[in-house]
């Protein structure tokens, strides 16, 4: 009996600190001193808050960098290509592309890197795969960093980010990126920069 009444007090207090957690992380996005006075874009719906306040927290200096460098620089009209960020060993790839057929695109997830996605122009269709019924298609790569996977379409989560939105893929995201939407016009241009993961 008296470890069932343990069991459950650890859980209680698990769903507390989980909860109490939550409730910080959301304030913490919504007051916005992460942003370093950047306002072109929001992050999209789908960000794991939780994560990011984490992560942010462990690596602050480094995160930011890369929104100083957004806040600073015009993203319209600064050329496509990769883009050292100064005093960081961050580089923005700048990518004028398009979407593409979903079974044209790879899926991907990292282990060191997360993906940071901003949507400067056009609208990009994401993916995000079901974790329970996706298996690995081809193993880790060390030096790439990347993993694939099979997945089942129709477990799969579908969305739509316009312009003056960014997503985040942690490792724990397995994701699609650039695939093809409903809209006419699948042009689009996209900031993506691999930050640093922190355990």
């Amino acid at each position: 009996m008296k470890k069932i009444i343990t069991t459950i007090l650890v859980c209680l207090l698990t769903i507390t600190a989980s909860a109490q957690t939550n409730k910080e992380a959301k304030q913490w996005l919504k007051q916005g001193e992460w942003r370093q006075g950047f306002t072109k874009a929001k992050p999209h719906k789908t960000l794991n808050i939780n994560e990011f306040y984490s992560q942010y927290e462990k690596n602050k200096a480094q995160w930011d960098i890369l929104f100083q460098w957004l806040r600073d620089t015009d993203l319209k009209t600064i050329s496509k290509g990769k883009h050292p960020i100064p005093n960081s060993t961050l580089v923005a790839s700048v990518e004028d592309s398009e979407n593409g057929p979903l079974e044209k695109r790879n899926t991907e997830s990292h282990k060191r890197k997360i993906d940071f996605q901003l949507v400067v122009c056009g609208t990009e269709g994401f993916a995000l795969l079901d974790h329970q019924t996706s298996t690995i298609s081809v193993p880790y790569d060390e030096k790439k960093d990347v993993m694939r996977y099979h997945y089942q379409k129709e477990k799969t989560h579908f969305f739509d980010v316009k312009e003056g939105n960014f997503v985040i893929f942690f490792p724990t995201d397995w994701h699609i990126a650039k695939v093809q939407t409903k809209k006419k016009d699948q042009r689009i241009r996209v900031i993506v920069v691999k930050m640093d993961y922190v355990e």
